[in-house]
């Protein structure tokens, strides 16, 4: 099974919490975390890997279960897999809702998927449409680990309930399943993996 949790890094906006954290982290993390200039960004990338730190220790997951990681704004998320299979994929992508970008949905989205956002009836609507085609684009790149190497229009997304993929590209094969969530705040969130058995609950168990 998939399951996600995410995080509120707020906490490590302040300097010695964020230092506390930071002392806990393994040495590459350290250095991903100097490379970065912005107190958020900072934040983000420390706390993305001390959700997954207290997950692996909390739940006892081994460290070659699949797993991926997620960052926009004051948060955080993890989606792992808790059997860790071998052969499991599994992608995940938190965005925080701001005004739709329909230059870019028309040059990166398909056409269907591009038509989906401007059938909505108001510009709430089509923002909140345009995220959550963005965060299930994103979490199907990140499964198949190729990122944004893969082209955005490979891949086509029906947006059913749950969504599903319409066309992908001959060399992935498998069975890739998509699960949305609401954590109740203004972020549009979505998990893809190739296990069916995605929680239909998210995480907010773990604090800083």
């Amino acid at each position: 099974m998939i399951r996600t949790w995410i995080l509120d890094i707020r906490p490590l906006y302040e300097a010695d919490k964020y230092q506390a954290c930071y002392n806990a982290l393994p040495a590459f993390r350290k250095e991903k975390a100097d490379r970065l200039q912005s107190r958020r960004g900072k934040a983000q990338s420390t706390g993305a890997w001390i959700l997954l730190d207290r997950i692996r220790k909390e739940y006892g997951i081994a460290e070659e279960a699949a797993f991926n990681l997620s960052h926009s704004g004051d948060y955080v998320l993890c989606s792992i897999d808790m059997d860790c299979g071998n052969k499991t994929q599994v992608g995940c992508d938190i965005e925080a809702v701001k005004r739709a970008k329909l230059k870019i949905a028309r040059r990166f989205f398909c056409p269907s998927e591009y038509d989906t956002i401007l059938r909505e009836h108001n510009k709430e609507s089509q923002n909140d449409m345009f995220y959550r085609l963005w965060v299930l684009k994103e979490s199907f790149m990140k499964a198949t680990l190729q990122g944004m190497a893969m082209d955005t229009k490979s891949f086509e997304i029906q947006m059913t309930d749950p969504p599903i993929l319409l066309k992908k590209p001959d060399c992935y094969p498998q069975r890739y399943y998509y699960r949305e969530y609401d954590a109740g705040i203004p972020y549009k969130i979505a998990v893809c993996s190739t296990d069916k058995e995605i929680d239909s609950r998210i995480r907010m168990e773990l604090k800083l």
